[in-house]
């Protein structure tokens, strides 16, 4: 697969499918990426569950935090890597070794992580993957709401968004 773009299609599919992402790498500070990403994944339906061993047995937006994705023992589709490009290749293993136990069918990386060797190691698992992205931005982006907040995509479509927003829709489709 081509890591250096991705079809809408293809990223619209893993977010109506997926319901679980363990956020890697999530902060309790407010002022953080992974924050407001949780934040915003959790008023669209969706469950996060925070990964972070500075943090572990406290909370994050009233999600218990784990130290490692091992002590996670809930169903998880989604490894979301809020970690450098060269921690991703470490998570991305625990993600292969836990995918039978925990379900998880997508290993994630965040803006500006990228690790063409972990994702190919993911890949060669059955795993999806995608890379320099982030879930919050690609689902308002699809849902259209990204315009709604002022952002000029530079796009004037009529074509029906590929995500519809609100999320109790969303986790209809193909119910």
């Amino acid at each position: 697969m081509n890591h250096g773009s991705y079809s809408d299609a293809y990223i619209a599919g893993i977010l109506k499918r997926v319901r679980t992402f363990a956020f890697v790498g999530a902060s309790a500070n407010t002022s953080r990426p992974s924050y407001f990403a949780m934040k915003y994944l959790i008023a669209k339906g969706y469950k996060v569950i925070p990964v972070n061993p500075g943090h572990d047995g406290g909370d994050i937006l009233g999600q218990k935090v784990f130290a490692k994705l091992e002590d996670i023992e809930e169903p998880v589709d989604v490894v979301d890597v809020f970690r450098n490009s060269q921690a991703a290749l470490e998570i991305t293993r625990s993600a292969i070794a836990l995918k039978d136990k925990l379900g998880i069918s997508v290993v994630w990386m965040q803006l500006s992580v990228r690790n063409d060797a972990a994702a190919a190691e993911a890949e060669a698992a059955g795993l999806e993957v995608v890379m320099n992205r982030c879930p919050k931005i690609e689902y308002g982006r699809l849902s259209g709401e990204i315009g709604w907040m002022g952002y000029n995509s530079g796009t004037v479509s009529s074509r029906r968004p590929l995500l519809v927003p609100g999320g109790v829709q969303r986790h209809t489709i193909g119910k």
